[in-house]
């Protein structure tokens, strides 16, 4: 990100001294090598929006939750609700989800984003909540339906190592989506730690 930021930082410069330097000389800016022209294609390319992110787009609204948990393998589901709100940022490069519900009956707020890199072909994810000062990044695949399946990792407050965890999403209807997180259990093996439906409004 940084040498992104530098690289466009630099052209800019170039192009301010060149149309300066043209101005005042009344002469036509240099023309671009081939291998500049290439380069500057390919950012472009790279950071211009397409079809995945306009059905990332189609996910925007307000949603109400209902929340299922479990903290161990075959005990009963804690249950909670609460609201989601998805916009479009970035002009239209982001998906951003602010949460608000409650965990274990404490005020919970959580924050989300998801977009799709061209460069890698595939879809991303962020997550970071009012129960955590970390980070949580996952990327995977969508097909045409809008159903997904993400691998991601957090680090574990305990055990100090990171988690892996892998999620699912599904559209069962046009305002229906069903999100399913699976991560070990406290006997090493994969369990299914939480079940989200989202209604849309």
């Amino acid at each position: 990100m940084r040498k992104l930021a530098g690289l466009m930082c630099s052209a800019a410069v170039i192009v301010l001294l060149v149309t300066t330097a043209s101005a005042q000389t009344g002469k036509q800016p240099p023309q671009m090598t081939p291998e500049q022209k290439a380069e500057m294609e390919a950012y472009m390319k790279a950071g211009t929006p397409g079809a995945p992110h306009q059905t990332l787009a189609s996910a925007a609204g307000t949603y109400e939750m209902k929340i299922r948990s479990w903290h161990e393998a075959g005990a009963p589901a804690m249950e909670d609700t609460g609201t989601a709100t998805r916009v479009m940022t970035l002009d239209g490069r982001v998906l951003v989800e602010e949460v608000t519900s409650s965990m274990m009956g404490t005020p919970f707020t959580g924050h989300g984003m998801m977009g799709y890199d061209n460069v890698t072909g595939k879809y991303w994810s962020t997550w970071n909540d009012s129960m955590s000062t970390g980070l949580m990044v996952s990327e995977g695949a969508c097909d045409a339906q809008r159903n997904c399946t993400f691998t991601g990792h957090w680090n574990d407050a305990v055990k100090k190592t990171p988690v892996k965890a892998r999620m699912t999403t599904r559209w069962t209807s046009p305002t229906t989506e069903i999100f399913e997180m699976y991560a070990p259990g406290k006997d090493g093996k994969e369990m299914k730690m939480m079940e989200i439906t989202y209604t849309k409004k």
